[in-house]
């Protein structure tokens, strides 16, 4: 599309270009398989990545998200999920998946991700957002991964690059 045809387009199509996709992280590194979505991260800052898609590792921070969204159309984020599925099993949902009904909420972070995207929400800001869980097999104290968990980080990226 030429300039011409890109300025005949309306204000929110142009706003949505101007967007950025962040990826973020969430996961405690010390806790083996629960810090799945920071070894990811740390992963694609190795690769050459559109200038448009930023990555943060925002660690177990969840609720300083929120200051992090400024610009962003598309957010992706990666964290541990135990939704019961066999360990690396990748699940692929949206912030409504998470509200817990009746039940636990499925990962620690969960509640304070949905919290900061409700809040965003109420200030205006319309972000689509995609989260990324991958089933733990071990959260014990330690700073390796699984080996089941450890394999699927190339599928991970693959997943998440899809959609950025």
């Amino acid at each position: 599309m030429g300039l011409q045809g890109l300025l005949m387009q309306p204000l929110c199509f142009i706003k949505k270009l101007m967007q950025k996709t962040l990826i973020v992280g969430i996961g405690n590194l010390l806790c083996r398989d629960e810090g799945i979505g920071v070894h990811v991260v740390e992963e694609m800052k190795k690769l050459q990545l559109p200038a448009h898609v930023e990555l943060l590792d925002i660690g177990t921070s969840a609720m300083d998200l929120f200051s992090y969204l400024e610009g962003v159309g598309k957010l992706i984020i990666i964290d541990a999920m135990k939704a019961g599925g066999m360990p690396g099993t990748i699940y692929q949902c949206t912030p409504e998946d998470l509200i817990p009904k009746g039940e636990e909420p499925i990962s620690l972070h969960d509640i304070g991700v949905v919290e900061t995207l409700t809040m965003a929400k109420k200030m205006g800001m319309e972000i689509e957002t995609v989260i990324f869980g991958v089933e733990p097999k071990i959260l014990e104290w330690g700073m390796e991964l699984s080996e089941e968990v450890k394999e699927r980080i190339p599928s991970i990226i693959e997943a998440v690059l899809k959609e950025s």
